[in-house]
């Protein structure tokens, strides 16, 4: 007589495991680190390694002594939220505040709703948004790159503005877009800019990118369909009235768009589970981007895009189920 063995999923298992996911995000970031190593020097180093290391210790702490879990750490996601959130700040933010964000996104954003896989919002934009409502000075003083290279930390670098900052504050000022001094699209491109540490290179992104849709470790659906219709509406804008609104091209270059679109929108957790799910998921995130960039109060809108949009994934993976075999209606 043959047995029947019921087991729980997943049944079918693929070439891909969570450390090998982990650790391939890891290694598309290192272009962009290496830029910001260049152009901010020791403080984007102090900084990083801040990061990554009290994210992976607060982890071990919070699944050893308060869950009493054998630690997880070494499947690389903490050195992921780590990294991403030392990506999402400037280079000369105090430490005990990194160590805050670390906490924020390790102990609130991912632990407190189970751990890897459960959790609802990208843990590093959750933190990124609890330090810039939190400690909004230290989060918007941006050192300039070369010129702060050598400064000790950066903490007495020379800061200037964002080139999204002194898009807004200038057009708030009354100017037009022709009267506003801002960075050459070869400046954007390269990383000649001041912002956070993964923002300053468009081509660094990029090329961590094409290595992520080569591993396969991300789809193009997110990242196209947030790119597109960000350019696309940014576009109409730019139609409507060139001298108050700045063209297309500014706004994918400038600021966090690749890096969100790219690295963070893509987080499988809190993202669409279907490619029509993530469509709509990264049309949503362009459409909220370049609405809170414009009209909003915040020169930058990536985060709290991607953050609103987590919070319709339910929604989403409901509204684009996949077909399932063998049910009959």
């Amino acid at each position: 007589m043959n047995q029947l063995i019921i087991s729980g999923s997943p049944h079918v298992h693929g070439e891909m495991s969570i450390k090998s996911i982990m650790w391939g995000v890891v290694i598309a970031l290192i272009p962009a680190w290496l830029v910001s190593l260049w152009y901010f020097g020791i403080a984007a180093l102090f900084v990083t390694l801040l990061a990554i290391l009290s994210c992976v210790a607060i982890e071990y702490v919070i699944q050893k002594y308060l869950l009493h879990q054998e630690p997880t750490i070494s499947d690389g996601s903490a050195v992921v939220t780590g990294l991403l959130l030392a990506f999402n700040v400037p280079s000369s933010l105090p430490w005990w505040q990194v160590i805050i964000g670390s906490l924020v996104a390790i102990g609130i954003a991912k632990m407190s709703f189970g751990g890897l896989g459960k959790n609802i919002f990208n843990p590093a934009l959750v933190a990124r948004v609890f330090l810039l409502i939190s400690f909004p000075v230290s989060m918007t003083t941006w050192p300039r790159p070369i010129e702060s290279r050598m400064a000790f930390l950066n903490f007495d670098g020379i800061t200037g503005p964002t080139a999204l900052g002194t898009l807004k504050t200038h057009l708030a000022m009354g100017e037009t877009i022709s009267q506003i001094k801002l960075p050459t699209y070869i400046s954007l491109f390269w990383g000649e800019i001041g912002g956070s540490l993964g923002e300053v290179s468009a081509i660094a992104l990029i090329l961590g990118g094409i290595y992520l849709l080569y591993r396969k470790i991300i789809t193009w659906h997110i990242p196209v369909s947030y790119i597109l219709t960000s350019f696309l509406f940014a576009g109409i804008l730019w139609w409507v009235n060139p001298e108050k609104y700045i063209d297309p091209v500014f706004h994918i270059l400038a600021g966090g768009l690749l890096l969100g679109a790219i690295y963070m929108a893509t987080d499988m957790v809190s993202s669409p589970m279907t490619p029509w799910g993530q469509i709509v998921f990264g049309i949503g995130c362009g459409v909220l981007t370049i609405l809170i960039r414009v009209f909003g109060a915040y020169p930058e809108g990536v985060s709290f895009a991607i953050l609103i949009m987590n919070a319709f994934v339910p929604l989403i993976n409901r509204a684009f189920k996949p077909k399932r075999f063998g049910e009959v209606k």
